[in-house]
């Protein structure tokens, strides 16, 4: 049997199908779909967001452009000193007019990012709770022999 029944560029249906036969009907199908919701969409979406808030969620989500391109820009990065002192005058302003009187500013210093530890990783409270019970050990996962060992010392 041929690889290919078909010269290149030569379909299998020289005639094709008739221009606009697609468009015409995706257009009377959306038609329809359009004239059933405005008769019956606002009971429909009520109903679905009662009876099936998964479903109903994941069609706003789906409602949502996937691309939302957020671009992040340090706009103080680009600021002269002068410029960072007029804002910081003009904020001190701001807020002693917020205030009624003088504002406290507190002065403070930079440390490099390594400095700062980063916080410790809260435990799980059920293993918390038998750390203090019983004091911290390895874990490991018990298997069957451990188990009937366990049950055998414990009907002592």
């Amino acid at each position: 049997m041929p690889n290919n029944l078909w010269q290149r560029g030569v379909s299998g249906n020289p005639a094709g199908r008739p221009r606009g036969s697609r468009n015409a009907l995706s257009e009377e199908v959306i038609c329809a779909l359009l004239r059933d919701f405005r008769q019956h969409g606002q009971k429909a979406v009520a109903r679905v967001r009662r009876t099936q808030p998964a479903a109903y969620l994941k069609i706003l989500a789906l409602l949502i452009p996937r691309e939302h391109k957020v671009e992040h820009s340090n706009v103080l990065k680009k600021l002269t000193d002068e410029q960072l002192e007029a804002m910081i005058e003009y904020l001190n302003t701001s807020l002693e007019a917020q205030a009624g009187g003088p504002v406290r500013v507190i002065d403070g210093t930079t440390e490099p990012a390594g400095a700062t530890a980063p916080a410790p990783k809260p435990k799980n409270r059920l293993m918390l709770e038998a750390d203090t019970a019983v004091g911290p050990s390895e874990r490991h996962r018990a298997s069957g022999a451990d188990l009937h060992r366990a049950k055998l010392h414990s009907s002592d």
